[in-house]
């Protein structure tokens, strides 16, 4: 009977995993130098193994130039494999380390700045608190990355989530309202019906000029416009501040704001799609790695708590000392009286 194939007597026409691995390092970084240095590996080194790889597969898996390494149409299709390939061989030595039984290890995330900011930061020091053997390595940018590509174990994503190939698990339901401050509305006047908002200036996240929203008379979609666009929330979320328009935005943004009077609610009737929710995004795996599961319940508890109970202050009700658009219109016409 012959015995199991010893590394020596390995057939050299089945890839080894480390071969993989030093495939998936190159896609991800497209630099075969960087790929090298994660795995302590000299660039010709690296540069071998994958043009043995691509020899024995016979396919070429990069288009090479002088400036850049991109994946070909088949290597697209060989990295997402690989990927869940080398995902299974992580997962089955945590198992027999008993390693996946306890949370432990790099956890690299993706989460848009405002939201990590108000809702994720905060709460570090509990759950690191809770699972001292995680590391968090948190990158954060308001635009989707690609989470197999870049290696994220997770990502956070907010709105209506699209048809994917990743594994999604909603967190909480969120609710946005369209605001202003009450300088702009002083100043522009306050939108009485949808069609108001065509004379309005809508300050614009990202690609979000198409606003979707429910009302009493069903879903609406309203292609607003404006001066001022921007792929960062937080940008949005200063002009709003400061009175440069209207903006849609989440509840768990500007809540405070609205309860403070600095901002406003308008046309409150109508709200964000019921659609938008905050979502967990992950890799299509069949065995979940403990650290993931850990971060996932934690933060699904308190965003229950924190978000989907919190709700928007109208403007009809708002603090005896909050300076509304009517008390600023007023005071303003009482010095123009008295000058």
């Amino acid at each position: 009977m012959t015995g199991p194939r010893t590394h020596a007597s390995r057939d050299p026409n089945v890839t080894a995993i480390s071969d993989l691995d030093i495939f998936a390092r190159v896609a991800r970084t497209g630099n075969m130098s960087m790929a090298g240095r994660e795995m302590g590996l000299s660039p010709a080194v690296v540069s071998k193994r994958i043009s043995l790889l691509e020899e024995r597969l016979g396919a070429r898996l990069f288009q090479r130039t002088t400036r850049q390494l991109t994946l070909t149409e088949t290597g697209e299709g060989y990295f997402r494999r690989v990927v869940d390939i080398l995902s299974l061989c992580e997962e089955a030595e945590d198992y027999v380390s008993r390693r996946n039984t306890k949370p432990r290890g790099s956890l690299k995330i993706s989460a848009p700045t405002s939201f990590n900011r108000l809702h994720i930061a905060p709460h570090l020091p509990d759950f690191l608190a809770r699972y001292p053997d995680i590391e968090i390595d948190m990158q954060l940018t308001d635009t989707f990355v690609d989470i197999i590509r870049e290696g994220y174990d997770l990502a956070i994503r907010i709105g209506e989530l699209e048809d994917s190939s990743l594994v999604a698990r909603k967190l909480c339901n969120e609710r946005r309202v369209i605001s202003a401050a009450p300088s702009y509305l002083t100043r522009a006047g306050t939108p009485r019906t949808l069609a108001d908002l065509n004379s309005h200036n809508c300050l614009i996240a990202g690609a979000q000029d198409l606003w979707r929203l429910d009302g009493p008379d069903g879903p609406h979609e309203l292609r607003v416009k404006g001066n001022m666009r921007s792929n960062s929330a937080e940008f949005v979320r200063a002009g709003l501040m400061q009175g440069l328009g209207l903006a849609l935005r989440a509840i768990w943004d500007i809540g405070p704001e609205l309860s403070r009077g600095e901002l406003v609610v308008v046309l409150p009737e109508y709200q964000g799609s019921a659609k938008n929710a905050i979502y967990a995004i992950y890799p299509c795996r069949e065995f979940m790695p403990a650290k993931v599961t850990a971060f996932i319940d934690f933060f699904a508890e308190i965003l229950e708590r924190d978000i989907s109970h919190a709700r928007p202050h109208a403007p009809s009700t708002p603090r005896a000392d909050a300076p509304t658009a009517e008390k600023t219109a007023l005071k303003m016409a009482s010095k123009g009286a008295n000058a």
